[in-house]
């Protein structure tokens, strides 16, 4: 009884869950991907994302190791281990600040870049084969809750993630959306593509004064 008096508070029904469990799925499985193809190059995946972080940059500055830390959500010390191990297989060199002599930065090495355009394009690809089914799923964000605490969708309505189904087979985006959602589905589907990766790495803006981090 008190499990079914939460799930009615919440407005949550047995759809709700599965949504929200197939989105997870979604998201795992292109972790998995991005793991996968790290280690093909050789590198783990935070490996990736710290190169993504760096070319990223915007190019009137360069980023130090504390401002990947915080890129990556990552502790100070982690973030030396990673450009280390970065350096040490030529992708990343460590040069002194133009700014500040005393203050040290990163930039990718011809080598990185190379390396990093190929992961990239990978990721990149993948993103454009999610896309629609991540629109798909914010589409429907909206309706989530609103069925009856118990009751099932409507029968015939499409799922989400089809059980069984690779991703690439996945269904497409739902018709009825609010066209302001949309809009901003499209523009972060597109933004994905271009910066290739995920969620996380994507740099929020040139700070002006990084402290001597």
């Amino acid at each position: 009884m008190k499990l079914r008096k939460a799930e009615k508070r919440f407005k949550l029904a047995t759809r709700d869950y599965a949504q929200l469990a197939a989105f997870r799925h979604a998201l795992r499985a292109f972790l998995r991907f991005s793991e996968s193809a790290a280690a093909q190059a050789g590198l783990a995946t935070q490996h990736y994302q710290a190169m993504l972080v760096l070319r990223g940059w915007p190019e009137d500055g360069r980023a130090s190791i504390g401002d990947l830390a915080q890129q990556l959500l990552i502790k100070h010390n982690s973030a030396v281990g990673l450009v280390d191990r970065l350096v040490q297989e030529k992708l990343v060199v460590r040069e002194p600040s133009r700014a500040d002599r005393r203050k040290v930065e990163l930039r990718l090495t011809g080598r990185g870049r190379q390396v990093l355009a190929k992961l990239a394009a990978m990721h990149r690809a993948e993103l454009e084969r999610l896309g629609p089914f991540l629109t798909r799923f914010f589409n429907d964000l909206p309706q989530l809750g609103t069925a009856p605490t118990g009751k099932t969708a409507p029968q015939g309505t499409p799922e989400l993630f089809p059980r069984g189904a690779p991703l690439g087979e996945m269904g497409m985006a739902a018709r009825h959306t609010k066209p302001p959602l949309q809009r901003r589905l499209m523009r972060a589907q597109r933004a994905l593509s271009r910066e290739a990766a995920a969620v996380a790495t994507k740099v929020a803006g040139h700070r002006t004064n990084r402290g001597g981090r």
